[in-house]
């Protein structure tokens, strides 16, 4: 069975009586990351595509089950960094590749996708103090990864997800503002 298919599995069957989605989904993620990349041989290498199939397969479960897509998706990245960082893997890489996944997938459900994007950024942001890394790297990096992932998408996804973003109290305006008009102050 693949990383996707259990942590589809793993949450479907949480999410029901899960009163708390972040942390389910966060917890869930971080166990799949180590589990999935434990005596791996190239961790880099595996370690982003952990990533992206512990929320992929978060993603379709939140989406099947009818859980909170937003806040499962902030609980996914979060775990996805934490689950990273025990093993060995470059926590701003699998901070961009959580955001971009996360982004592509709630696309595909037909979830929010600037809900999404907000939902990773502040995952990342979590994750940061969860493991005492720079948070404006892992914000910059996700807020990359949701950019990248959008303009993969369309144009009018790219204009709602960069809105999203910009609109959202919560996250850091001088990084956004920086990376999507390309200056700084």
């Amino acid at each position: 069975m693949s990383v996707t298919d259990d942590v589809k599995n793993t949450l479907t069957s949480l999410i029901s009586g899960a009163g708390d989605i972040v942390s389910t989904t966060q917890n869930v993620a971080k166990e799949n990351i180590i589990k999935a990349l434990q005596g791996a041989g190239d961790v880099a290498a595996g370690g982003t595509q952990a990533v992206s199939e512990v929320v992929t397969g978060g993603i379709q479960a939140l989406s099947s089950a009818g859980g909170s897509l937003t806040d499962g998706v902030t609980g996914l990245v979060e775990g996805a960094i934490d689950g990273a960082k025990e093993v060995g893997v470059d926590t701003t890489q699998a901070a961009g590749e959580a955001a971009s996944t996360a982004v592509h997938t709630i696309s595909s459900v037909g979830g929010d996708v600037g809900g999404a994007a907000v939902s990773a950024v502040e995952g990342a942001i979590a994750a940061a103090g969860d493991i005492g890394a720079d948070t404006g790297s892992l914000a910059v990096s996700a807020v990359r990864g949701t950019l990248k992932a959008a303009d993969e998408i369309g144009s009018e996804a790219g204009s709602l997800v960069r809105k999203a973003l910009l609109n959202a109290a919560a996250l850091p305006h001088d990084v956004i503002d920086a990376l999507l008009t390309g200056k700084t102050e």
